[in-house]
């Protein structure tokens, strides 16, 4: 009978501590399920986040600023000198056409200020096209014609040429004037280069 009630409390220890076991192990389990939700919903959070990130750089568009100068040729000798005048307020614009049809696909306008110089900008990228700097229209009556060659200036705009600024300068543009400075003849003298020399 002993034996028998040994037995008996044996198996009652057994099945309780299977219970504690049992509790435990659920305990145990809801625990790592919470860190498995933690930890699921800190990837989540990270996913997000980068997401965002590679979104903002990818979907950023640059803008382009485009620097010049317009100036008057006042000796007609080809290019700036010292006698060279930079025109206020002579307009211009950028012209960005299709590399294969030559459809116009983007037109700004500018104007100089008091140094002469022009800012203009424009967004996005323009790989598939030409875009040029071209005069418009000369704010001095006594220089107003326009010489191929100087009459516009291009410009690349795009980040995929390895420049990494996104500040481009056009080369400058120039009119002749209609008749030449007295000063000219002094100033052509300083570019006449001798031959025996």
């Amino acid at each position: 009978m002993v034996l028998f009630a040994n037995h008996i409390t044996s198996l009652l220890h057994h099945k309780n501590f299977c219970e504690l076991s049992h509790l435990e192990k659920e305990e145990k389990k809801r625990g790592d399920l919470s860190r498995s939700k933690i930890m699921a919903r800190l990837w989540f959070l990270a996913f997000v986040v980068l997401s965002c990130a590679f979104a903002t750089v990818v979907l950023t568009k640059p803008t382009f600023t485009v620097v010049g100068k317009v100036y008057c040729d006042t000796c007609r000798i080809g290019f700036e000198t010292k006698a060279t005048q930079y025109m206020e307020g002579a307009k211009v614009k950028l012209e960005c056409r299709h590399f294969l049809g030559g459809k116009v696909e983007h037109t700004v306008p500018g104007v100089t200020d008091k140094n002469g110089a022009y800012i203009i900008e424009l967004a996005d990228n323009h790989e598939n096209e030409i875009c040029e700097v071209v005069l418009v229209e000369s704010s001095m009556k006594d220089c107003a014609e326009l010489v191929p060659g100087r009459d516009r200036a291009r410009v690349v705009l795009s980040n995929d040429i390895g420049i990494s600024a996104d500040v481009r300068y056009a080369n400058a543009l120039g009119y002749n004037r209609t008749v030449p400075l007295d000063v000219c003849k002094e100033v052509t003298k300083m570019y006449i280069l001798d031959d025996d020399e």
